[in-house]
């Protein structure tokens, strides 16, 4: 039989003799491998000489079915597919979405099976009729604990909107997966903008239309030294099929020159370089790049002359300065033509930021460059892209700088300079991601939340004094931070933990970090937190994390911990296939079946051989001492 089982790929399972019974035990990893042993035992000998006592996480129970169902929307069409629990509270969810969606046809094909309805399965369903009614092509796949939604949206802004709206729906303690795909947008103009300045390149915008095309222009940028890697993301509008290959090999010309900027707007490649660079050195990356640029691109290529040289402070070249505040308040400075165009500045300031936030401190001077208000005005479209930031108009050039918590705001500034002030005008773009700003990165979800609590943790401990369950001064201001938090995040089931050092007896310890976790949430409570699913555990002297034997170790191990709550996993299915192969024999007992031996102590069974009730011998009742 041990044959058998190695044969098999079993070695698990323990064999034990007696006789010619066998008994089988061991841990089996599933109840699909405790039914494959009894098969391979039954493929060596008669099966009732079979017994067994293999243990298994779930043995010979009735398994719940798992609850789901599948939301998949085509516009006006919805598909409703899977299993729910029967009940009202349980079903009635194809009644829900056609009285939230009245025009929607939806099929149901949905089945229902008499179980108790599991724990979040009402709000999780809830939310997915909400959330179908935010996107028109997509799938929502629910049960409980677990919510999972794929959906097409318009573009990247129309994305990062619906993941920011999903996620403050999302009902708490419930694992929500997002899968939101934009299709290709179209770029109008198709655009490239890279920047040199002493042999570093900066990327100001950049997209590509193949992936064969992402990989060149990336390959190129690491060749010129770019050490942070960059893909393009992909849109249609493309001027030819090498647009990959034009944009490389322009990339290829700016590194060699080290200085100057690169700009391919469409078909056409405008290369300008500072009069620093040497003449010969310019003409000779503009003879290779002519060469190597592929027919459907022309080329502009210009070597900029000397700033021309101030005489005096009254002569200083005009420009117009503005400064958006990170409380949202812009400030203009510097020269503009006339009264028109210092209104239409502070109407379309106002309707960029707030008319009540704007200050606009400009001079007048009818003797500006051509094309000054356009400039203005195009600066502060671009500023509006910010969370706060700095920018300069000047005649020749204009700069902008700031902070975003939008990844892509680098190069949304520089698509709206360029498209307002033409493909050849000379910017400086720099603009820095700010994760702690961006709305989607810190919507609150339950991980999120986590991770938020356990930081103000990290950096501040809740201390108490020797012996007590009182929350000193310094502690009730971490928990003032904690309660902030826990407020905006709603309802999550978090496990509050109180440790204690090695000090004391164990009982007295276990105690008084039952009582400190307690306290914890009762000031919570005090500070309008929903306190309902958390739950205070002492763990006394457990888990430390320092050294008792020091004071410093002692006071580490003091401590209250926060840990979210996560669902269980769900559990492994049994295999059907493996079940409907197990067949079971009903033998009838003979003479020469071999019976079990009887138990030590007990007496066997008499079997009367003559009369029945009344006739019974006495001697064979029942001894009731």
């Amino acid at each position: 039989m041990s044959a058998a089982f190695t044969d098999a790929g079993i070695g698990w399972v323990q064999i034990s003799l007696n006789g010619l019974d066998v008994e089988l035990g061991g841990n089996a990893p599933t109840e699909s491998a405790r039914i494959r042993a009894l098969q391979v035992a039954g493929g060596v000998i008669d099966a009732s000489r079979v017994s067994e006592s293999i243990s298994v996480a779930v043995r010979n129970g009735v398994v719940a079915p798992v609850f789901r169902i599948e939301l998949m929307r085509n516009r006006d069409d919805l598909s409703v597919i899977g299993l729910v629990p029967a009940g009202a509270e349980g079903g009635a969810i194809v009644d829900r979405l056609r009285a939230a969606m009245p025009d929607l046809r939806v099929e149901d094909m949905l089945q229902s099976s008499d179980y108790p309805v599991p724990g979040g399965w009402v709000t999780a369903v809830g939310f997915a009729v909400e959330a179908l009614q935010r996107f028109e092509v997509g799938r929502v796949s629910v049960r409980a604990g677990r919510i999972q939604i794929e959906a097409l949206v318009d573009g990247p802004e129309a994305r990062r909107t619906l993941e920011q709206d999903l996620r403050a729906l999302a009902p708490r303690g419930q694992v929500l997966t997002l899968d939101l795909v934009a299709p290709r947008p179209v770029a109008a103009p198709f655009l490239l903008r890279v920047d040199a300045a002493e042999g570093a390149l900066r990327v100001g915008s950049c997209v590509a239309d193949t992936d064969e095309a992402q990989t060149r222009i990336a390959a190129a940028l690491t060749a010129a030294g770019m050490t942070r890697r960059l893909t393009c993301p992909l849109a249609l509008g493309a001027p030819t099929p090498r647009w990959g290959e034009g944009a490389a090999v322009a990339i290829d010309a700016l590194a060699a020159l080290g200085d100057g900027s690169l700009t391919i707007s469409d078909g056409t490649v405008i290369l300008a370089v500072p009069h620093t660079i040497a003449s010969a050195d310019f003409d000779r990356a503009v003879g290779r790049l002519e060469t190597a640029l592929p027919d459907a691109f022309s080329l502009n290529a210009r070597r900029l002359d000397p700033p021309a040289e101030e005489t005096a402070a009254d002569e200083a070249a005009p420009e117009v300065r503005m400064t958006l505040s990170e409380e949202g308040r812009m400030a203009l400075s510097g020269r503009l033509p006339d009264d028109r165009i210092r209104a239409a500045v502070t109407a379309f300031s106002g309707a960029r930021f707030g008319s009540g936030a704007v200050d606009v401190a400009t001079r007048l001077d009818p003797d500006l460059p051509a094309g000054w208000s356009v400039r203005v005005l195009t600066v502060i479209e671009a500023l509006a892209e910010l969370h706060h930031g700095q920018a300069t108009v000047q005649a020749d050039r204009v700069a902008v700088s700031g902070v975003s918590g939008n990844p892509d705001a680098s190069s949304q500034v520089t698509q709206v300079l360029l498209q307002g002030l033409g493909s050849d005008a000379v910017i400086e773009v720099n603009v820095r991601y700010d994760e702690a700003l961006d709305p989607v990165v810190n919507a609150p979800t339950p991980d999120n939340c986590e991770a938020r609590v356990q930081a103000i943790l990290a950096a501040d401990k809740i201390t108490f004094d020797p012996g007590s369950t009182e929350i000193n001064e310094a502690s009730g201001v971490i928990i003032d931070r904690i309660a902030e938090v826990l407020r905006e995040c709603g309802e999550l089931p978090f496990e509050v933990a109180g440790y204690t050092d090695s000090q004391g007896r164990d009982e007295t310890n276990l105690n008084l970090s039952q009582a400190r976790a307690e306290a914890v949430i009762n000031a919570l409570l005090a500070r309008r937190v929903l306190v309902a699913s958390l739950v205070a555990q002492g763990y006394g002297a457990a888990d430390p994390i320092a050294d008792n034997g020091t004071e410093a170790g002692r006071e580490a191990n003091r401590r209250i911990e926060f840990t979210l709550i996560r669902p269980e996993p769900d559990p492994e299915p049994m295999d059907p296939a493996l079940e409907a192969q197990l067949v079971f024999e009903i033998q009838t007992a003979d003479d020469d079946t071999i019976r079990p031996r009887p138990r030590p102590g007990s007496q066997p069974a008499v079997v009367p051989t003559v009369g029945s009730g009344d006739d019974a011998p006495e001697e064979d009742a029942p001894n009731d001492n």
